[in-house]
C-alpha cells in the first residue's frame, strides 16, 4: 500500500471513530485509541444516558412489541450500568457528566420524529452499530484500562453489552430481514 492510502486509511479510521453513536470508539482491531481512564468513564456516562433515553423513546414510538421490549431492556440495564459506573467514578473522584452528548442528542432528534416501522428499523439499525462501537470501547478499557476500578466496571458490563449486540441483531432481524443481513452478524 502507498504511503497516501495508508495516511488515507489513518484519516477515514479516525474519522469513523469520531462520529460513532456515545463516541466511544476506542479500540477496534488496529485502530485502537488510547483515551484515560477517566475520559473512558465520561464518554460512557454519556453513552448510557443516551440509551436509557432511546431505550424510553423505543417503548413510546416503537410498533413491534420486540422493539419496545427491547426498549425496556436498554432502560433497565443501562440504568443499573449507570448506577455503578458513577459508583466507580466516585471512588476514583472523576465526575461524570449529566447530559448526553451532542451527536447522541441529535440521535435521539432524529428518532423521535419517526413512528412505527420506520422508527423500528432505524432505532434497531442504530442499536446495531453502537453496541458493536460499545463493545470494542469497554473490551478496550477492560484489557488496557490502567485503572482497575474503571477496568473492573467495563469488565463486568461487556457481556450485558454483548447480549444487546445479540438482542439488537435478532431484533433488527425481525424488523427488517433485509437490512439485518448487511449489517454483519
Amino acid at each position: 500500500m502507498s504511503k497516501h492510502w495508508k495516511h488515507l486509511a489513518v484519516a477515514i479510521s479516525f474519522a469513523f471513530a469520531c462520529t460513532i453513536p456515545a463516541g466511544l470508539a476506542a479500540g477496534a482491531g488496529d485502530t485502537t485509541r488510547n483515551i484515560s481512564d477517566a475520559d473512558f468513564a465520561r464518554t460512557a456516562a454519556q453513552g448510557g444516558m443516551a440509551e436509557v433515553k432511546l431505550g424510553e423513546l423505543a417503548e413510546q414510538n416503537g410498533s413491534s412489541q420486540a422493539v419496545k421490549d427491547f426498549g425496556q431492556r436498554m432502560v433497565n440495564d443501562h440504568r443499573h450500568a449507570d448506577k455503578k459506573l458513577k459508583t466507580a467514578a466516585s471512588e476514583e473522584n472523576i465526575s461524570l457528566p449529566t447530559e448526553m452528548s451532542a451527536k447522541d442528542q441529535a440521535t435521539y432528534d432524529r428518532l423521535s420524529k419517526l413512528s412505527g416501522p420506520a422508527f423500528d428499523r432505524a432505532f434497531t439499525r442504530d442499536m446495531v452499530k453502537d453496541h458493536e462501537a460499545d463493545i470494542a470501547a469497554f473490551r478496550h478499557e477492560a484489557n488496557d484500562g490502567k485503572d482497575s476500578t474503571i477496568k473492573s466496571f467495563a469488565s463486568q458490563t461487556l457481556p450485558t453489552l454483548e447480549d444487546h449486540l445479540k438482542l439488537a441483531r435478532e431484533t433488527l432481524q425481525t424488523v427488517s430481514p433485509k437490512t439485518s443481513a448487511s449489517l454483519g452478524k
